[in-house]
């Protein structure tokens, strides 16, 4: 990757490319205005000229030609999104025009720019903490409203808030223990031990809190893989369209019409669930049906939660036990679906096999809203959502859980009358970590690897 300047003026589409009303080049850096003055006409002044905060109308223009008719905005430092002078140039949002927009900046003196460099610039010029920073990928990538809350309370500042205030409480006590330290003559007394010791503990359990929420927002943020399965025509591809509430697969009265997996991403109770529909073929009779069927196994494997169905107008057959056999390690939901037909399964037989067994009729949509109830108990595992601070980024679960540790350590030293400088070692050691998860110290690579994953134009 090209080595970056932050003395540079950068430049990038910043949204998504394809056809649509409009499309913002994006300038951020010392040169926006000058660049902006060369290449915007408009009956007012130049751009060097206009307020913060203001938007402009007038022609991008090249030589005396003519590229696109736009809106142009001013945001003049320090109260930007990257604390630099930014221009954002509203375009009509076909390809050409934004590409023809784009390559007349970087003509004037902009250099396009590398992924996640505007919020990298954000962070590097301390408008917002790393863990903030992160949280802009978080929003973009939301796939439910729940986990676009989560997103915009950690870009508030949310976790970082709650991470500041044990810092705080941390540096407080490593500040008694150097004292103490420092000045061997002057013992501490029980009280002040005591009072030391619930400090530490109060950081400890409070951090232990926050791995303990971790959980929900995980599942917030990246959501589940959940499988249908079940033998041919037991209305596999019914209730995926029962839970979509749309016509995504193809039914018909014919067994085996889905001949591979079919996945989607649907909602329910605020939790991203992946949802792969699996060919219901348990002996394949050519090479695409062999293929899919190994597909479906894979994504069985691979699955938090499978779905198994029972058509419950008919007995169990040597299919339906094998799969039952199969998915013993699993964590399943048994379905006995076609309850508006004439029961004839065996029902204490899946109630033997099965703890969570509904019945539905996918066809008629029968049950639906039951059966997400189920899924959603399940997957949370009696936990329960709340509005408080939720940390849903493995790279900031990892450094909690070792802050945690240490500061436990120190806990469980102090107690034991063990040496201060051990304790203060722990201390400084769990005030790393946090330091690291707000960014207060970092290496190029940690950088490299978080705003990578961001798209060029943010």
């Amino acid at each position: 990757m090209e080595k970056e300047d932050l003395t540079d003026t950068i430049a990038a589409i910043s949204t998504p490319i394809g056809e649509g009303g409009i499309g913002i080049v994006r300038i951020s850096g010392q040169k926006a205005l000058k660049i902006a003055d060369k290449i915007f006409v408009s009956l007012g002044a130049k751009p060097s000229a206009f307020k913060t905060y203001t938007i402009h109308y007038g022609k991008i223009v090249e030589s005396g030609n003519v590229l696109d008719e736009v809106i142009l905005t001013v945001m003049r430092a320090p109260k930007t999104y990257t604390k630099e002078d930014v221009v954002e140039i509203n375009c009509h949002g076909g390809i050409v025009a934004l590409r023809d927009v784009l390559e007349l900046v970087l003509k004037n003196g902009a250099r396009l720019a590398h992924s996640g460099e505007f919020t990298k610039r954000a962070f590097l010029n301390g408008r917002i903490d790393l863990a903030q920073a992160e949280a802009v990928i978080d929003i973009i990538r939301a796939k439910t409203d729940s986990a676009l809350r989560l997103g915009l309370n950690q870009l508030k500042g949310g976790l970082s808030g709650e991470i500041n205030k044990y810092r705080e409480s941390i540096l407080d006590i490593l500040a008694q223990l150097e004292a103490s330290i420092d000045f061997p003559d002057e013992e501490i007394s029980g009280a002040d031990l005591k009072h030391l010791s619930d400090k530490i503990e109060e950081v400890s359990a409070g951090l232990e809190g926050l791995i303990e929420n971790s959980r929900c927002a995980r599942i917030l943020r990246e959501g589940i893989h959940l499988v249908i399965c079940g033998k041919p025509n037991v209305g596999k591809s019914s209730l995926l369209n029962a839970l979509l509430k749309e016509e995504r697969a193809i039914v018909t009265p014919l067994a085996g019409t889905t001949r591979d997996t079919i996945e989607e991403v649907i909602d329910i109770a605020g939790i991203p669930i992946r949802i792969v529909d699996t060919a219901g073929i348990l002996e394949p009779r050519d090479l695409v049906e062999k293929k899919a069927l190994m597909r479906s196994r894979k994504e069985i494997a691979t699955a938090d939660l499978v779905i198994i169905l029972f058509d419950g107008s008919k007995r169990l057959s040597k299919e339906d036990t094998l799969l039952i056999k199969k998915l013993r390690t699993k964590t399943v939901i048994a379905i006995i679906n076609k309850i508006d037909l004439k029961q004839k399964i065996e029902r204490k037989k899946i109630l033997r096999e099965f703890k969570n067994v509904i019945d539905i009729s996918a066809k008629k949509s029968k049950n639906i809203v039951l059966l997400e109830k189920m899924i959603a108990d399940l997957i949370y595992g009696g936990l329960v959502l709340t509005e408080s601070v939720m940390v849903g980024n493995l790279r900031h679960i990892q450094l909690i859980r070792k802050a945690q540790k240490n500061i436990a350590q120190a806990r469980e030293s102090l107690d034991n009358k063990l040496s201060l400088e051990f304790i203060a070692q722990d201390i400084k050691e769990s005030l790393g970590f946090l330091d690291e998860l707000l960014g207060k110290r970092f290496s190029g690579d940690l950088l490299e690897k978080i705003f990578s994953e961001f798209c060029i134009g943010k």
